[in-house]
C-alpha cells in the first residue's frame, strides 16, 4: 500500500497520536519519527497534512488546561444557536451525518426484534468496537482504556433482547468516513440513535456543538428546556453510544474541567485537541 492513500495515513496517525499522548512534551520530533519508522521531515509532512498543524503543535492542545482555554475562546452557548441545529442533521470532520432514532415503544422493549451488527476497527484513538442495524451506526466505543472485552460488553449490554450478528463489512463504509480514512466522499454517514426520549434531547443537542468547540453540561441543560437537570444532562452524556459522531467529549463543566468522559480521559483528550489543530489549520487556511 502506498504511504500516499488515505488508510496509511490514518493508521500512521492514529500511532502517532497515541505515542504523543502516552509521552507528554519531552517526546522530540526525532523520536517520534523514529517509532513510527521514518525520517523526521518526512513524518512531520505525513502528520501537519493529515491533523493539520505539526507534532510540536499537537503536543500543545493535549495539555491538561486545553479544555479550559476552549471554553474561553470557543465556548458555543447553543440557546444562541440555530433552531435548525436539532432538524437531524450534523457535520464532522467533512462529513454529513444523518440520523433518525427509535421509537420510544421500540427502546422500551429494549432491542427485542432488532438485528444488531458490530466488528472491530483501527481509528486515530485505538481500538474501536461499533456497532450498527441496516439503518446505521448506533454505537461506537473506545477500548485503548477499558480493554477491548469490557468495552464490547458495554455496548452489547444496551440493547441486552437484541440479535447480535458479527459483521463488519456492513459497517465498513460507513467507519472509514466516521474516521476519516476515506474523507471527502460526500456521503450520508448515517446514525441509528438508540435510547430514552430525554437522551435523545441530550444527543440532539450535542450534535449542535461545532467541531473545535466546547460547550456545558448547564448549557445543554437550558436549550433543552430543563435548566435544572444538570446532573442529568450529565448522565446522558455519558450514556451517549455513538461516541465521536454525537460529540459527547465536547461537552466539559463550567469550570473548564474535562469533566468524565465514558471512555477515559486521555480518549476524550485526544479527540478535542486532534478537533482543535483541524480547526485552527482551517482557520489559518481561509
Amino acid at each position: 500500500m502506498s504511504d500516499l492513500s488515505p488508510d496509511y495515513h490514518y493508521n500512521v496517525i492514529g500511532r502517532a497520536i497515541r505515542e504523543i499522548d502516552a509521552a507528554g512534551p519531552g517526546l522530540t520530533l526525532d523520536a517520534l519519527a523514529a517509532r513510527m519508522g521514518m525520517s523526521p521531515a518526512h513524518f512531520q509532512r505525513l502528520f501537519s497534512a493529515w491533523v493539520g498543524v505539526s507534532p510540536k503543535r499537537y503536543q500543545q492542545y493535549l495539555a491538561l488546561d486545553h479544555a479550559k482555554s476552549l471554553l474561553a475562546t470557543r465556548h458555543t452557548t447553543l440557546a444562541a444557536a440555530d433552531g435548525a441545529g436539532l432538524s437531524g442533521s450534523g457535520r464532522l470532520h467533512d462529513l454529513f451525518l444523518t440520523w433518525e432514532a427509535m421509537t420510544p415503544g421500540d427502546f422500551a422493549r429494549a432491542g427485542e426484534g432488532l438485528t444488531i451488527r458490530h466488528g472491530w476497527f483501527d481509528s486515530p484513538f485505538g481500538r474501536a468496537i461499533v456497532t450498527g442495524t441496516e439503518r446505521g451506526i448506533c454505537g461506537i466505543g473506545f477500548a485503548s482504556e477499558t480493554g477491548e472485552d469490557a468495552a464490547l460488553q458495554d455496548l452489547l449490554s444496551r440493547w441486552p433482547k437484541a440479535q447480535f450478528v458479527h459483521d463488519p463489512a456492513l459497517l465498513r463504509p460507513w467507519v472509514l468516513q466516521a474516521f476519516g480514512a476515506r474523507p471527502g466522499q460526500n456521503a450520508d454517514t448515517p446514525l441509528f440513535l438508540i435510547g430514552a426520549p430525554f437522551q435523545i434531547k441530550v444527543w440532539e443537542a450535542l450534535l449542535r456543538i461545532p467541531s473545535g468547540h466546547v460547550t456545558t453540561y448547564s448549557d445543554i441543560a437550558t436549550v433543552i428546556g430543563h435548566p435544572k437537570a444538570v446532573r442529568a444532562v450529565g448522565t446522558a452524556v455519558g450514556r451517549n453510544p455513538i461516541s465521536l459522531l454525537i460529540p459527547c467529549h465536547r461537552a466539559v463543566r463550567k469550570s473548564g474541567a474535562l469533566g468524565g468522559y465514558h471512555w477515559g480521559l486521555p480518549v476524550k483528550r485526544a479527540i478535542l485537541a486532534h478537533e482543535s489543530a483541524r480547526a485552527d489549520a482551517a482557520n489559518t487556511a481561509m
